[in-house]
């Protein structure tokens, strides 16, 4: 071998040896161990997900008992449930709770609603994308978001004001979404006339404001009835005449709706 040879030898073996050094210095696949290595590349797991689709799956059985009834849940609106986090809607301290199908505490003396009732509600309010929707009664924001998940224009007005203020941090991540602190029994005036209302609150009788407020064709699903009696859901419709209907859906309890005259 010439010493020319020997030396490209040379040179070709050292520039080998470069490239393993190289490799093994910059891989993080090859200094971290695998686990590190998966955390650091991977989406953080979302440890409430399995407790979500057991409540979606619970809810679909449920409506599969009420088929044909006002109260079968829309598939699609299950879907929206399988989507929104309702533990980023409730306090730290009732997290593990976000998915039984219960009311939980909010504070202020407010609650989130059931989660079948909030279904039922927007089932009933029938969402669609690009609508114009009031929402009376923001509390944290839930109801809020899965009206906002149906991609429709939401308003949401809330008469607490800490309540507001943080439902309004919460809801940022929608566009779509506009919320006030406000006396949600006069509506939103200035964004009427509305596709659907949803009332979060039970009031003693409809709202007038809201009523006028509600588009010909459009939606109104509101609890009506005394704190201390039996209230009702109810579903009004206003026809193309501009003429109301009220059709009972089935017996709740909500707080009761402040404000008003």
């Amino acid at each position: 071998m010439s010493g020319a040879d020997a030396r490209a030898g040379f040179l070709h073996r050292r520039a080998i040896v470069k490239a393993i050094v190289e490799v093994v210095v910059l891989s993080p696949a090859l200094v971290l161990p695998h686990a590190a290595f998966a955390r650091q590349v991977a989406p953080k797991a979302d440890r409430y997900a399995a407790p979500r689709a057991a409540l979606v799956a619970e809810l679909r059985d449920q409506s599969r008992n009420d088929a044909g009834t006002t109260t079968q849940l829309d598939p699609a609106v299950l879907a929206i449930l399988a989507r929104v986090p309702r533990h980023e809607y409730v306090p730290e301290s009732e997290r593990d709770n976000a998915y039984e199908n219960r009311p939980l505490g909010i504070g202020y003396g407010q609650t989130i609603s059931q989660p079948y009732i909030v279904a039922l509600m927007t089932t009933l309010a029938a969402p669609r994308a690009g609508q114009s929707i009031l929402e009376i009664g923001t509390g944290s924001g839930y109801q809020a978001a899965v009206l906002a998940e149906a991609r429709a224009k939401v308003y949401t007005v809330e008469i607490v004001e800490p309540l507001a203020k943080q439902a309004a941090q919460r809801l940022q991540r929608y566009p779509d979404v506009r919320a006030r602190t406000g006396d949600g029994y006069y509506g939103w005036k200035e964004h009427a006339p509305f596709d659907a209302i949803v009332v979060t609150a039970a009031a003693s009788s409809i709202p007038p404001p809201l009523v006028q407020q509600l588009k010909p064709g459009g939606r109104m699903v509101i609890p009506v009835g005394s704190s201390f009696f039996t209230q009702t859901l109810l579903l009004v419709q206003k026809d193309a005449n501009g003429r109301a209907r009220t059709r009972q859906v089935l017996p709740v309890r909500f707080v009761p709706l402040t404000g008003g005259p």
